[in-house]
């Protein structure tokens, strides 16, 4: 494994494995399956069509271990392979919750980015970028869920986010210990 500080600084923690496409497509792939095997593990709310899932974890390790291209491409190729029924969406969601799925692209590769600009090399980078990343999830998620269920702002709310800020802020802390972590083991 490479040295950080042969590496560019501009680097996330899957530019130090060794190879270039065959590591890109692997991780790719890997990024897609990995977020549909978190996706099974799902528990359904009371009172909300949007289950608890590790999904949204997947996805914002995926994003900050990644960065923003090949973060992109599996969650697009998560979400494709999805839409032509590959069964690894959360299986209690169904439409209503297709918004957060949408919303993963965006929020793997916008914390992707903010990882390649070291947003992930401390404790409080980290939670700013995943904390980010889990506020973009819900920016999609919430309006789709409003219109899929003909919900209002609040009724969505409560529904689509509410119920879920504990445990997401449970993964931006883990997060938060990660990926700091990674990027200290690998000074060694």
């Amino acid at each position: 494994m490479a040295n950080v500080s042969a590496v560019d600084r501009r680097a996330v923690l899957s530019d130090l494995l060794p190879g270039a496409w065959v590591r890109d497509a692997t991780l790719v792939v890997g990024a897609a399956g990995l977020t549909g095997l978190a996706a099974q593990i799902s528990f359904p709310v009371p009172g909300t069509v949007v289950p608890v899932t590790l999904q949204t974890f997947a996805v914002l390790l995926a994003g900050a271990s990644l960065g923003p291209v090949r973060a992109f491409l599996g969650m697009a190729l998560y979400v494709a392979l999805g839409q032509i029924g590959l069964p690894w969406f959360a299986p209690d969601g169904g439409n209503a919750t297709l918004g957060y799925v949408v919303g993963f692209v965006l929020a793997a590769t916008v914390v992707g980015a903010l990882a390649k600009r070291g947003g992930d090399r401390t404790p409080l980078r980290t939670l700013a970028t995943i904390g980010l990343g889990t506020l973009l999830i819900y920016a999609i998620g919430v309006p789709w869920l409003m219109v899929a269920n003909g919900l209002d702002l609040s009724g969505a709310v409560a529904g689509g986010v509410l119920p879920f800020l504990l445990g997401d802020a449970l993964k931006v802390l883990v997060a938060a210990g990660l990926l700091p972590v990674a990027w200290r083991l690998t000074r060694r």
